[in-house]
Parts: C-alpha cells; sequence; structure tokens
C-alpha cells in the first residue's frame, strides 16, 4: 500500500492511498490532507490500517510529532480509524471537533480529551486559518461537519462529491457526473430537508479548492460546484 503525496494548494498536502480492491472495478482513493502551519493540522486520520503508510508519508512533510490538531468530517472508520495512532505518535496534538461530535462520541473515543469548537469558530494555526462549520447530517451522521481554510480558500468537502477510481491530484473538470454517479452506487447521502440549503451555505464560502476525501480535489469556481450538488440532492429529495 503506497500513499502518494500532492500540494493542491500553498501549504495543503493531499495524501492519496488508492485501493482498488474497494469498490471494483474503478477502485477507491482514501484522502487525508496536512495543512502546514506554524501549529500542523491533519483533516481525516484513514483506517488503522493504512496508518503506516499515511504516517510514512506525512513524515516526509513533517515531523510526525509535531502534529497539534488532528479532525475529521463525522465518526467512522476511514475519518477517524487511526485517531489514536496518530495521538500517540504525536503527544502534542488534540483532537479538534464540533461540540455535537465531541459530546457524542469522541470525549469517549479519544486516548487525550478533544477540544470542541462551536459553529463557525477559527482555529489560528499560525500562517493558516481553519474555520469550523457545522454541517448536521449533511453528507451523513449527526456530528458532521467540515473546514474551511480562509487563507488559501480551500473547502475540506469530507464525503462530499465522493467519486470512485484514481485520477489526478487536482482537476479543473466538472467533478459533479462523478459525484451523481457515486451516489447512485453508494447512497451515502442523508437525503432530507436540509441537505441542499445546508450545501448552499458552503457555496457561499466560493471555495478556490474542494478537498475532497475520496477522489480527485477540486481547483475553480467551487460556489457553481457546490451550488450543482445541492440541485442534485433537491431534485432527488422532490421525487422521493
Amino acid at each position: 500500500m503506497e500513499t502518494r503525496i500532492d500540494e493542491i494548494a500553498e501549504g495543503i498536502f493531499r495524501l492519496s492511498t488508492y485501493v482498488p480492491e474497494v469498490a471494483p472495478p474503478a477502485g477507491f482513493t482514501f484522502c487525508q490532507f496536512l495543512i502546514k502551519a506554524e501549529q500542523p493540522f491533519l483533516f481525516h486520520c484513514g483506517p488503522r490500517g493504512m496508518f503506516p503508510a499515511v504516517s510514512k508519508a506525512l513524515a516526509g512533510i513533517i515531523p510526525v510529532d509535531s502534529l497539534r490538531w488532528i479532525s475529521f468530517g463525522h465518526v467512522e472508520a476511514d475519518e477517524c480509524g487511526a485517531m489514536n495512532d496518530w495521538l500517540a505518535a504525536a503527544p502534542r496534538a488534540q483532537v479538534v471537533h464540533g461540540m455535537t461530535g465531541c459530546m457524542v462520541s469522541l470525549n469517549d473515543l479519544a486516548d487525550r480529551a478533544p477540544r470542541a469548537l462551536s459553529n463557525g469558530e477559527v482555529l489560528d494555526l499560525g500562517g493558516k486559518r481553519m474555520r469550523y462549520i457545522d454541517t448536521p447530517h449533511v453528507p451523513h451522521g449527526w456530528d458532521a461537519g467540515l473546514f474551511y481554510e480562509e487563507t488559501t480558500g480551500t473547502l475540506f468537502c469530507g464525503d462530499l462529491f465522493t467519486h470512485v477510481g484514481a485520477g489526478p491530484a487536482v482537476t479543473e473538470d466538472d467533478i459533479l457526473e462523478p459525484a451523481r454517479a457515486a451516489e447512485e452506487m453508494f447512497h451515502a447521502t442523508s437525503l432530507t430537508a436540509v441537505t441542499a440549503p445546508t450545501i448552499r451555505e458552503l457555496a457561499k464560502l466560493q471555495p478556490r479548492t474542494l478537498a475532497l476525501m475520496h477522489g480527485a480535489s477540486f481547483r475553480g469556481d467551487g460556489q457553481a460546484m457546490l451550488n450543482g450538488l445541492a440541485d442534485f440532492y433537491a431534485e432527488k429529495l422532490r421525487a422521493a
């Protein structure tokens, strides 16, 4: 298992591991993101089985034990399975998440007490600024939340826009159609009255880069892509 490193925005590194056995025949890509700053921040931990490969890749950018913050979109094995491995490898690191996530899961699951952020709270990393955004049940999970890095205009999308295959690290091509196809395959998104409005609120950020957990990250008009995704889910809700 090999983890690839790509810088997708200034000081933001995508650590991607392609696993052909998942979602065959196209396979599936699992991504973590390192925000390099005075206080380095890791978004997504990956499953425990990937920790050796991902931590080795991260060590090629910064010392693993220099990590200060660890987070993810919601509690799920591919997002936080290796959380405690990272905490053990980085003694100064602390998990940071929304209040709901800490209350219902992380206060118990994390080996060190997490830090809870309120909706809209900004974590100043020193050179980078991570704004926490509550997105309950979007794409799934009551505890769901995302981060927006303000200096580069990067939205860490978690499972939004999931698509299969290996693909490039960054694309300027349409990511909506692959995301629609993956949704029809997995039916992973919670389809509720707040799904589309929540995504439209994210679109108002006008992100320049969309950092996807599964698939190629997108560079370009992030607002248009997010509104297109919201339209897709709004139509699915009407059809249901």
